[in-house]
């Protein structure tokens, strides 16, 4: 079910994504406006589940992140460290009664490399069955 109200989808992404830079990045905040928050990082592995709660409890319907590709992160093992802490974060958003898919991760793939804006078109799809989110006073 699409909501009429547009979900807000806070997407933080490994600036080793392809196709990730400015003028990408300035590209979908022209197509998605105030729909999609992009928070560029250094690397997956450092963000941690305050990073995501913290965005769907002050703005965001959905928390994303997209990695680099497998077996292609600069500090080896990023993307796992990223994973796991998305699992984490869902398992206590799923706690306090919220969907789990509110928060979620694509990691890329070296063999089929899809560039931020194809992954991130992907994700807004996939959030757009949600309902709004309950924690900031929507009204469904």
């Amino acid at each position: 079910m699409v909501w009429k109200q547009k979900n807000t989808l806070a997407l933080f992404y490994c600036q080793n994504v392809p196709e990730s830079s400015e003028k990408e990045r300035q590209e979908l905040e022209k197509k998605y406006g105030r729909s999609m928050r992009l928070f560029p990082i250094p690397c997956s592995g450092r963000l941690e589940p305050v990073h995501l709660l913290r965005a769907l409890e002050e703005f965001a319907d959905a928390a994303y992140v997209i990695t680099c590709p497998e077996g292609a992160c600069r500090y080896f093992e990023g993307n796992h460290r990223a994973e796991k802490r998305v699992q984490m974060t869902a398992s206590i958003i799923a706690e306090i009664g919220l969907e789990p898919e509110r928060v979620g991760i694509l990691i890329g793939s070296k063999d089929n490399p899809k560039s931020l804006k194809e992954m991130a078109g992907e994700i807004f799809e996939d959030i757009s069955r949600l309902r709004p989110s309950p924690v900031r006073g929507h009204n469904p």
